[in-house]
């Protein structure tokens, strides 16, 4: 899962969500300094990296990738799942997804002076392309992949994979119905 479903798995807490955010821009367990609650999103974090992972539906969507993209196949679906939750988010949570997006930018941008740097810069171009709701389209995906291949620097363009998403959509729109009732129930949604 990416970013706006470690949101979204952070249900409305304050500290899960922010330890959520920030997760994968810390290595290790080199963060004492920070609240208990903003630690026990980090360690959700690391629960739901472990439990997408090791998911059934999760595995399955990712052989749709093997195709020029098994390396990175992961990741894509991280995405791709991101953009399934965002499309149709009115069907996941009681709020549409500008008022989710909009409460937790906030809540990002109140915390800002606790963020790791990488979080922070990370933050910024969050907010400046509207990252959460640009996932419900595809073209906001085909964005983020794009400025992604670049960070990545790998050579990849992983962009290209959005043929491979809209061939194989129904499929993926299946797994990932599958996956979201179990990942609701383990993090007792």
């Amino acid at each position: 899962m990416n970013y706006l479903a470690h949101a979204y798995l952070s249900n409305n807490d304050e500290g899960l969500l922010l330890g959520n955010f920030i997760a994968d821009h810390i290595r290790g367990n080199n963060f004492e300094h920070l609240s208990d609650d903003i630690k026990k999103g980090i360690y959700m974090h690391r629960k739901i990296d472990q439990f997408t992972d090791e998911h059934p539906a999760f595995k399955k969507s990712k052989r749709f990738f093997y195709d020029g993209f098994e390396k990175y196949s992961g990741v894509l679906v991280d995405i791709y799942f991101d953009h399934l939750l965002a499309k149709d988010f009115i069907q996941h949570s009681e709020k549409s997804l500008p008022d989710f997006t909009s409460q937790v930018y906030s809540i990002y941008e109140k915390n800002k002076e606790i963020l790791p740097q990488n979080s922070e810069r990370f933050l910024s171009y969050v907010l400046s392309n509207n990252i959460y709701f640009a996932y419900s389209k595809i073209e906001g995906i085909e964005k983020v992949l794009f400025h992604l291949s670049h960070r990545i620097k790998h050579g990849v363009m992983l962009n290209t994979s959005v043929p491979l998403f809209l061939k194989n959509e129904i499929e993926l729109k299946e797994n990932f119905g599958i996956f979201m009732e179990d990942i609701k129930t383990e993090f007792k949604f």
